[in-house]
């Protein structure tokens, strides 16, 4: 029998106790966030560069010697399991003249790593430890080299890491903060297994697309929403929690049910957003993360993860949850192409001059909201 989520201890998050909309009102704002080359260096170094962002699941290097790269915003960083069951994750740059020390995105028993372009040698913790024909170099240079480190932690199954590096990054506990820990913690993700990765290079900037998950304004119309979808999503809850927000859609199909019990891990499709760019999408009975990695101020590599309930295909109730549920993620995947098509039209627009501004509703706060968290960061 698979895990159910149920809300538990949480508190009510949806239903007639709950005011839906927060006290922000409908706001303008310029279009400079996507499109500003200066602001996206600066998302860069200061946020990019210093916040907590998605880099893969954990079952990806589950032994000691497995290593998973990410690479997004001019960065490429290596992450291994070490003999203790630890992280260590290192910039894959050289040390010696800069290529990429590890060529492949994911491998397994490694013992060390080899430059290929002049052979310098690194442990699985991004120390050099061999240099060719040594007697040529200043031991002084070579004292205490290493690839840079970065922090690294992992949570619900993910492994995230932090650029600023491990004696500067904050605890990924508080970025990620108490209440979505306790509300998206009773899906269990770390028990969950990864099912599918689907890939699209998108030429719009990466906030563009973690806008279109921070409101549901746009189902009706570009998902062809049945009448009775839309009339729920007006009744949707969204949640300010520090830089990160919660939204909670009830689903038609049990609405008679959430009537009588506000549990909306059972009863609505719970949405989290973790400040800057990670995106949980929790149906009941499996769950979607979109992980939007920038490559240039419109450019943006967006993944999209889908994680199962594990179990036993000869168990008939295993079988027909895995039927189920690969049929909804099979719609789920439609209507993520229907997102893509709508970035090629903002493409077509983004150095328009009749591009100015963005008028937003009362119900599209949390964008406004994201852009706002994001100008007071890179703030001088």
């Amino acid at each position: 029998m698979v895990h159910i989520p149920t809300r538990g201890e949480v508190p009510v998050r949806l239903g007639p106790t709950i005011t839906p909309t927060p006290d922000y009102g409908p706001r303008k704002m310029s279009r400079d966030p996507y499109t500003d080359p200066v602001q996206y260096e600066l998302e860069r170094e200061r946020v990019l560069g210093t916040h907590w962002i998605l880099a893969g699941r954990s079952e990806q290097a589950k032994e000691p010697g497995d290593w998973v790269s990410f690479e997004g915003h001019g960065e490429t960083v290596v992450i291994t399991r070490q003999p203790d069951g630890s992280l260590a994750a290192f910039h894959n740059v050289c040390q010696h003249r800069g290529p990429a020390i590890v060529k492949d995105w994911q491998g397994c028993g490694a013992r060390r790593f080899t430059c290929p372009y002049h052979g310098w040698v690194y442990d699985t913790t991004g120390k050099l430890v061999g240099v060719p024909e040594r007697e040529d170099f200043s031991e002084e240079h070579l004292k205490g080299v290493r690839a840079p480190a970065v922090a690294v932690d992992e949570w619900g199954g993910w492994i995230w890491i932090n650029l600023a590096g491990p004696e500067k990054a904050g605890s990924l506990a508080e970025a990620i903060g108490p209440e979505i820990m306790a509300d998206l913690g009773r899906f269990a993700m770390e028990g969950m297994i990864l099912h599918e990765v689907v890939e699209w290079d998108v030429p719009v900037s990466y906030k563009a697309i973690v806008d279109g998950f921070n409101e549901v304004y746009h189902v009706s119309e570009l998902h062809h929403t049945p009448p009775e979808f839309t009339k729920q999503a007006r009744v949707a809850s969204f949640h300010i929690v520090g830089d990160n927000y919660m939204c909670f859609v009830p689903r038609p199909d049990t609405l008679d049910k959430l009537a009588e019990n506000w549990d909306h891990h059972k009863y609505a499709i719970c949405h989290y957003v973790v400040f800057p760019n990670t995106v949980f999408n929790c149906n009941p009975e499996h769950v979607q993360v979109f992980n939007p990695i920038p490559l240039g101020v419109d450019r943006t590599r967006f993944l999209c993860w889908e994680i199962i309930y594990p179990g036993d295909m000869n168990d008939p109730e295993y079988a027909e949850y895995y039927k189920r549920t690969m049929a909804h993620w099979a719609a789920l995947k439609v209507v993520v192409g229907e997102d893509i098509a709508i970035y090629e039209q903002l493409e077509r627009t983004k150095q328009s001059s009749a591009y100015k501004e963005h008028i937003l509703s009362a119900r599209e706060c949390k964008i406004h909201r994201y852009h706002e968290t994001m100008a007071n960061k890179i703030r001088d």
